[in-house]
């Protein structure tokens, strides 16, 4: 509904009009009336007008000077001017005017109305031709910002394909981007916490909000560009203005002290914490994608705390002489592996967690915690490949893609897992094997009492060290070896003394005495008698039977 405003001191004409257009189009009209330029100009500051019926001559002001002012307040109102007077000289003035239309009283009501209906007609044909424009501009602007995204993204993946600074300015310039080739670029990187991400559908317009709020923060005193790269994170190029040149060594603080007000105006207005990660230094064109990579591993191995932190990445090439810490590393993992290997568990946690324990500390250098990891990584899988077993963990996961984790707590947690199933395997692998050793030697000693059972004899054929064969049988059955042996000899020989053809010194001989008062003393201090108390026992207690 449009709104239309009768200007005119003669009350009659006004009322009139006022009857007639009220009469004529109650749905399309909204008619008000004002008898002074002063009434008039009272309505306009409290409402919209979109067409003033206005007579030229008034007391007080014209309407001419009353059109001025209008159109000072509301440029888009059309103004119908309704006049008894042909005077040339008014006329002209009007038709200076924009959105002017200029009719007699004497043409009547019919051809005012009409007038006021073409006026009407104009005024939807224009909002129709504002609604295109402002849709073109938006749907250009969305254009300009995808291929701005497109082209970042592209950056921070491969790098510019431009052969000069003069190539890449021009790519540039055709994006929009108002940033410069021959000058060092800063980045920063954004990512959502995942402790209070929104969901997948509101995340778009969660990435969206930041970007216009870091944008709008950042652009006062530096030039910026942003994108959403393939993770779903936003990140920024930037650049200090012209006249912060001279201040470039201290971008980066400003940087951190801007990134943290991004952070307050995300969670007040949001309600989201981001965590933010910012080149120390400005980085060459083609360097880009080696920064953004360090940026994302950086964030990898500190995120995941849900904390609204600000990572600078300061890394410096090393000098030349410096000192390698990887010789130190690899001989704990070595050390480490070596304990797994001969079942000294507890050493084997010992020297593993305290390399987790340097991988998050926060002042561990991203290559030296990418290094140690690695090194713990690949111990792990090697150890499970060699043995041949397959990961049990609920994470299938592998340990060489360190982008499938949130964070290196992450990963770090993976690893524990993974270290706890070796183990555990080798322990039950150990026990296995132990009780079969000892199964296969009880059963060597029971079938073969005659022969040479020294500690040294069982150990050569069953490929221990004597003392270690000694150990080893106490820790699994509880009791000596000679003990065990001298145990079975006695219970062969009581089978063997129930056979009354049999003499002692036969039996003696057949369960590996010698000596048959050896094997007499023996089984007295075994049994509390000799071994012909024993046969005699057996038979009378056969005759009471």
């Amino acid at each position: 509904m449009y709104r239309l405003l009768i200007v005119d001191d003669e009350e009659i004409i006004t009322d009139s009009l006022y009857e007639t257009f009220a009469r004529h189009m109650p749905d399309r009209l909204d008619v008000c009336k004002a008898y002074s330029a002063a009434e008039a100009l009272s309505w306009m500051r409290r409402s919209r007008i979109d067409i003033v019926l206005t007579d030229i001559r008034m007391p007080g002001m014209s309407g001419l000077e009353l059109t001025e002012e209008i159109q000072s307040r509301w440029p888009q109102c059309r103004v119908i001017f309704l006049t008894g007077h042909s005077d040339f000289e008014y006329a002209y003035k009007a038709f200076q005017m924009n959105n002017v239309r200029y009719l007699l009283k004497t043409e009547g009501y019919d051809k005012v109305m009409h007038m006021v209906e073409q006026v009407m007609e104009e005024i939807r044909e224009s909002y129709d031709m504002h609604n295109l424009l402002k849709q073109q501009s938006e749907i250009t602007s969305r254009l300009t910002a995808l291929r701005q995204d497109e082209y970042i993204r592209k950056l921070l993946q491969e790098g510019s394909t431009a052969a000069s600074s003069v190539e890449i300015q021009a790519e540039l310039l055709e994006r929009e981007i108002h940033l410069k080739a021959d000058s060092p670029v800063f980045l920063v990187l954004a990512r959502l916490n995942k402790q209070n991400e929104p969901a997948e559908v509101e995340q778009g317009c969660a990435q969206s909000s930041i970007r216009i709020i870091g944008t709008s923060l950042m652009s006062e005193y530096m030039e910026c560009a942003s994108a959403t790269d393939h993770y779903g994170d936003t990140v920024w190029l930037l650049q200090p203005k012209d006249g912060q040149r001279d201040a470039e060594q201290h971008f980066a603080r400003y940087m951190e002290g801007t990134l943290e007000l991004v952070q307050e105006s995300c969670l007040a207005s949001l309600g989201v914490s981001i965590a933010c990660t910012l080149s120390g230094r400005g980085c060459e064109w083609f360097q880009i994608p080696q920064q953004y990579e360090r940026l994302r591993l950086l964030q990898w191995m500190k995120v995941g705390d849900g904390m609204s932190m600000v990572l600078t990445d300061n890394y410096k090439e090393p000098q030349a002489g410096t000192p390698k810490e990887s010789l130190r590393i690899s001989s704990r993992v070595e050390a480490m592996n070596g304990f797994l290997e001969t079942g000294r568990f507890q050493s084997f946690y010992d020297i593993f967690e305290e390399l987790v324990g340097e991988l998050l500390q926060q002042d561990m250098t991203m290559e030296r915690a990418m290094e140690t990891y690695y090194h713990l990584a690949l111990t792990i899988y090697a150890a499970f490949n060699r043995w041949g077993l397959k990961q049990k963990t609920s994470d299938q996961r592998s340990f060489l893609h360190l982008d499938h984790f949130p964070s290196m707590k992450d990963a770090v947690q993976y690893l524990y897992l993974a270290a706890d199933e070796l183990v555990n395997f080798k322990r039950s692998n150990e026990e296995e094997r132990a009780n079969m050793v000892v199964q296969s030697l009880c059963n060597y000693i029971k079938s073969n009492l005659e022969k040479d059972l020294t500690l040294v004899r069982l150990a050569e054929l069953h490929h221990f060290n004597p003392s270690y064969l000694s150990r080893f049988f106490k820790q699994e059955m509880g009791i000596n070896l000679s003990e065990f042996i001298d145990d079975s000899r006695i219970r062969k020989a009581k089978e063997l003394l129930m056979n009354h053809e049999l003499m002692v010194r036969e039996v003696a001989l057949q369960v590996g005495y010698e000596s048959a008062h050896s094997f007499t003393r023996l089984f007295k201090k075994q049994t509390g008698m000799t071994p012909q108390e024993y046969r005699e026992t057996l038979l009378t207690r056969s005759a009471d039977r």
